[in-house]
């Protein structure tokens, strides 16, 4: 009986070091003070530095009021694109808002939240370029995209080009494309269309090759988390936050529907 007490006693004891274990390694809401996210720092309008080195954008905005709508502070932490998801599974920040595309890929190294605005490939082109009209027609064709993104992944499905060249930034992209060292970009719908407002004599779109979802990205084990970011977002949908944001960004109310 001793023997089995004793067992006993071990086996509840390991039983209560692991499900504590297993709460630490989650984020804990109720005793943050801070969330911490990922972002790629050099995806405008979405994601930038001004000319005051000032981190602005739209997912600035919509990061900064759900840390507001759920009562905590936020810290914005600059990574490299190509290694955001290792650097959110490592635990460098608790979860992303960076024009992160949702697809089965990602889904299995991340759980994301519902979609919080539409991107998707678009082919941009130098203004004035008759002959690029839609995919078919870059076949033989060096064409540019940001490493890592979802662009690359879509300028690479693309059959029959000559070359599918990487850059850091899509604003290099963008240079190279100006320069005519590339016939074309892919990049994001929201991207895409910034620059060619910026500069429509240089740029122009040529077509949207497809629709993406973006989502937030948080580790597996962070449930807690998801479901109350989530929430803020529904809240800030619901009382035209959204609205504000996407008007001051696009000129164009994503969330009117």
């Amino acid at each position: 009986m001793k023997k089995f007490l004793s067992i006993s006693l071990i086996l509840a004891m390991t039983a209560t070091l692991l499900v504590g274990c297993k709460s630490s390694s989650a984020f804990d809401l109720k005793t943050a003070k801070v969330i911490s996210i990922g972002v790629d720092d050099q995806y405008p309008p979405m994601e930038y530095r001004n000319d005051k080195n000032e981190l602005v954008g739209f997912d600035i905005d919509l990061g900064n009021a759900i840390g507001k709508k759920i009562g905590i502070d936020i810290k914005w932490t600059p990574t490299a694109w190509n290694g955001i998801i290792p650097s959110l599974k490592s635990k460098k920040f608790d979860m992303i808002i960076s024009s992160m595309s949702i697809n089965d890929e990602r889904k299995k190294e991340v759980n994301f939240s519902e979609a919080y605005i539409q991107g998707g490939p678009v082919i941009v082109i130098k203004t004035g370029d008759k002959t690029i009209k839609s995919a078919d027609d870059l076949k033989g064709k060096i064409i540019g995209a940001q490493t890592g993104s979802t662009g690359a992944d879509a300028a690479d499905s693309i059959k029959g080009t000559k070359e599918v060249k990487k850059y850091d930034a899509v604003t290099q992209a963008l240079q190279d494309l100006a320069s005519g060292r590339i016939t074309a970009v892919v990049a994001d719908d929201q991207v895409g269309r910034y620059y060619i407002g910026l500069d429509p004599k240089t740029y122009t779109l040529a077509n949207k090759m497809a629709d993406e979802p973006f989502g937030i990205a948080f580790r597996k084990s962070d449930t807690a988390l998801k479901d109350a970011v989530q929430k803020a977002f529904n809240d800030l949908k619901a009382d035209g936050t959204l609205s504000k944001i996407s008007l001051k960004w696009f000129k164009t109310d994503y969330y009117s529907k």
